[in-house]
């Protein structure tokens, strides 16, 4: 195998081809971010969490195939990962994701100690969500909590400090995720019965549409106390409507429970996260200029 081969493996193994679990981490981040800094992050810490976002991310993905390296081969949509086809070896996997997990620890290292704290908490989430698959109905609620670890980091970097109003946007965004994941996991749901994973869309059964537009709603209703305790204005809040809007259209795609719409409403969240980040950003910009 050539070097230019084995690192078109690794890419794949990192899903670097596949961006859109990088932008789903990146935007409750930056959500984070803007509002620690009252809409005017530092250009170094934003620096070092999009990097550090990239590197996580990557890690995780190559956890999770070497986690699921016996199952992914009896999965329709994983069945050409390179753990499960074996052009990747299970030693290379570890090493890989070691490997990464130090470049995003070195990363933010010049951070303040409450910063390094918690970033230990967000590693081991990272590490450990994969294997929750085996005995944890709900692993999309643990997943929900890694993808929010990024918030109380982003206030703690920016302020020294997590206040409450960062544990608000944790939680909605916990919720965020059980949604989103959920869509996501019905993709699967055939194939995870068949092999005994378990998923928020089996625990849902028949009532997985409904759970995922529950948490859709109420991450919405959370992010509206967010605004209320940040004071934001307007454009927060037609931020909030827009992406209301896009989860309406959700509900169309995954209400027949079609595999291909499922995913095409999971993909689709990128612009939920997109569209609340620009409602942040607007607001403070306006209030900046006003």
């Amino acid at each position: 195998m050539t070097l230019t081969q084995r690192l078109g493996h690794y890419e794949k193994l990192m899903r670097l081809d596949k961006p859109i679990g990088i932008l789903l981490l990146l935007w409750p981040t930056l959500w984070g971010l803007w509002l620690a800094a009252d809409g005017l992050p530092s250009m170094n810490i934003l620096v070092i969490f999009v990097l550090g976002t990239v590197l996580m991310r990557s890690a995780g993905c190559v956890v999770n195939d070497y986690a699921d390296r016996n199952f992914d081969p009896h999965v329709e949509r994983t069945r050409n990962r390179p753990l499960a086809t074996g052009v990747v070896g299970s030693g290379e996997a570890l090493l890989l994701a070691a490997g990464l997990s130090l470049c995003a620890f070195l990363l933010i290292l010049p951070l303040n100690r409450l910063t390094l704290t918690l970033s230990v908490f967000a590693l081991f989430l990272a590490v450990s969500y994969p294997f929750t698959k085996r005995f944890f109905a709900m692993p999309q609620a643990y997943l929900g909590i890694a993808f929010s670890f990024g918030i109380p980091m982003a206030f703690a970097a920016q302020t020294g400090e997590v206040p409450f109003v960062a544990w608000v946007l944790m939680a909605a965004n916990l919720l965020w995720v059980i949604a989103y994941d959920t869509e996501y996991a019905m993709v699967d749901k055939v194939d995870d019965l068949k092999i005994g994973i378990k998923t928020s869309a089996i625990t849902f059964g028949r009532f997985d549409v409904m759970g995922v537009m529950s948490c859709h709603v109420i991450f919405l209703g959370a992010m509206t106390v967010v605004g209320l305790i940040q004071k934001l204005g307007i454009m927060y809040y037609a931020g909030l409507a827009v992406a209301l809007g896009l989860m309406l259209y959700q509900y169309r795609l995954i209400h027949d429970r079609d595999r291909g719409r499922c995913f095409k409403a999971f993909l689709h969240n990128n612009w939920v996260g997109a569209t609340v980040f620009a409602g942040i950003a607007l607001d403070y910009l306006i209030r900046a200029t006003s």
